[in-house]
């Protein structure tokens, strides 16, 4: 299931990536698509380490649970903030970012439980 979330994942990272590339350029200021630029890197980022995650559980018995759902996510509240932040005039969605921020910050850090044999 990892695997297939992490594909479909990255396959929206590379989609956003380009649409902001070529389809907001013009139509949003410099700070909007820097914003949006660093939304598809994390967004991408996030879904290699979901690969990654999917690929190591696939080696023997190994719970990603915990990592893989704060990293999804996070990608989520983070990266889909921002995307809407740029494509919409919602501006209430500001607070939800840095929660984004935060579950990301928690995978990473989760992450220290895989190797201590004690996350399974």
């Amino acid at each position: 299931m990892w695997t297939i979330i992490a594909a479909i994942s990255g396959a929206l990272a590379v989609l956003a990536g380009a649409f902001g590339a070529h389809g907001l350029r013009d139509r949003v200021t410099p700070e909007q698509l820097g914003a949006w630029t660093t939304a598809c890197q994390y967004h991408l980022m996030h879904s290699v380490v979901l690969l990654a995650l999917a690929l190591y559980a696939s080696t023997g018995d190994k719970e990603i649970r915990l990592p893989a759902s704060l990293f999804l996510l996070g990608t989520l509240l983070f990266s889909g903030s921002i995307y809407l932040l740029v494509l919409t005039p919602i501006r209430g969605l500001g607070p939800i970012t840095p929660v984004g921020g935060l579950l990301l910050i928690a995978g990473w850090l989760s992450l220290i439980t895989l190797t201590q044999g004690t996350h399974r």
